[in-house]
């Protein structure tokens, strides 16, 4: 509860008026301290007054890429039966707030608004929660509670379209196998039979051991995996423009046009962060999964939400995870003109990777060819990363 400047002068009034009549024996102003006081009292009342209101949101849409349309329908809705609510409210989105019309909305009646989402920048936009304002009619006494919780709107970085993808090299001692539509003859799993499956796919020995059918899952170990490392410290990204890291933004879209275009290959790729992600500050450095209460989050969103740190140490803890797990054939390195001290380090995997390939961005030089014997592709932004992908052939 906040008392307005008006109220605090009646007040102070009430209290002066109320001494002075008590001190010299006036009962004119002992009435009138009196009755500011009964002011201040009632308007705490009236404020205090919750008002039954339910907020719903719909974001349309709520994941989009940087500099898309994104607009937030808000709806309050007066549930009670008798009372109007005569009301101030504002919704927060981002670092602005959004006028709502509510006063005086009568019972069982709802009003909405709809509002643009700024997403000329990448991250995750909090819209939410509504903030009603009760007031008296005097002006003497103003309360404010949030109303319903607050929606992210996720905006990803720009995709780029990239017309070729990494080709693999196969793992298995038996050699490279294409074409098996189960997967290669690789072993991978056991599960249970479902009507389809081919009986010389069943493994006799455990189903007669377990007392059901159970079919052999293979996995074809010619199909490349990608690992994306997006070093996102901020000795890599020293370089500000308005704030804002645009070597980060554009290591960003390079990565997110990386991932889409594996999944639209069909590709298995792997998204990493140098340093630790905000949404897990407990967990190791690079680690591949981030999570929030509604579960993990896809790459897209970890690109959305991906933050610079100040763990210089991370990429050295970040290449020995690399090199102990071996998370698949082809290594993608995506760092802004400070990273490149670090080409060492992640030139130290090409024994686990047969190919490594490195993005630059934003540097004022071109980085010196064959720099720790990686393939190295110097670009400005992700539009032009993207331009040059096609020329980068060593897979």
């Amino acid at each position: 509860m906040g008392i307005t400047a008006r109220g605090i002068g009646l007040l102070v009034a009430a209290v002066v008026l109320l001494g002075a009549g008590f001190r010299f024996a006036y009962p004119e102003l002992t009435l009138l301290g009196a009755a500011a006081g009964a002011g201040v009292g009632y308007a705490a009342l009236v404020a205090v007054w919750r008002p039954r209101l339910t907020v719903t949101r719909h974001a349309d849409p709520d994941r989009v890429a940087r500099g898309d349309p994104a607009s937030m329908t808000v709806t309050v809705r007066n549930t009670a039966r008798l009372r109007s609510a005569n009301l101030l409210a504002e919704d927060r989105c981002g670092e602005r707030s959004v006028p709502v019309p509510v006063l005086r909305l009568r019972p069982g009646r709802d009003t909405e608004v709809r509002y643009d989402v700024p997403t000329d920048r990448r991250g995750v936009v909090p819209v939410g929660p509504l903030r009603v304002t009760r007031r008296d009619p005097l002006g003497l006494v103003a309360l404010a509670r949030p109303y319903g919780a607050a929606v992210p709107v996720w905006v990803h970085p720009r995709i780029h379209p990239l017309t070729a993808v990494p080709r693999g090299s196969g793992r298995s001692l038996d050699g490279r196998v294409d074409g098996v539509p189960h997967g290669s003859i690789t072993f991978d799993s056991l599960r249970e039979y479902v009507v389809g499956d081919e009986l010389r796919r069943v493994h006799w020995r455990t189903s007669a051991r377990v007392g059901e059918l159970m079919v052999r899952e293979n996995v074809d170990t010619s199909l490349p995996r990608l690992v994306v490392l997006l070093d996102n410290r901020v000795a890599a990204h020293p370089q500000r423009v308005g704030g804002v890291a645009e070597s980060f933004e554009s290591a960003c879209e390079a990565a997110a046009s990386i991932v889409t275009a594996a999944h639209r290959a069909d590709l298995p790729v792997l998204l990493l962060l140098v340093a630790a992600e905000p949404a897990e500050p407990t967990q190791p450095a690079g680690t591949a999964e981030a999570t929030t209460p509604d579960g993990p989050l896809g790459p897209l969103d970890r690109l959305a939400a991906a933050d610079l740190s100040t763990d210089g140490d991370a990429v050295r803890a970040a290449t020995t995870r690399l090199r102990q797990d071996r998370l698949g054939d082809t290594l993608i390195f995506l760092t802004g003109p400070g990273g490149r001290d670090e080409l060492g380090h992640v030139g130290a995997l090409r024994g686990a990777y047969p190919s490594v390939v490195v993005g630059v961005f934003g540097a004022a030089e071109p980085t010196p060819p064959g720099t720790a014997g990686l393939v190295v592709v110097d670009a400005a932004d992700g539009a032009q990363f993207a331009a040059e992908w096609d020329g980068v052939r060593r897979w």
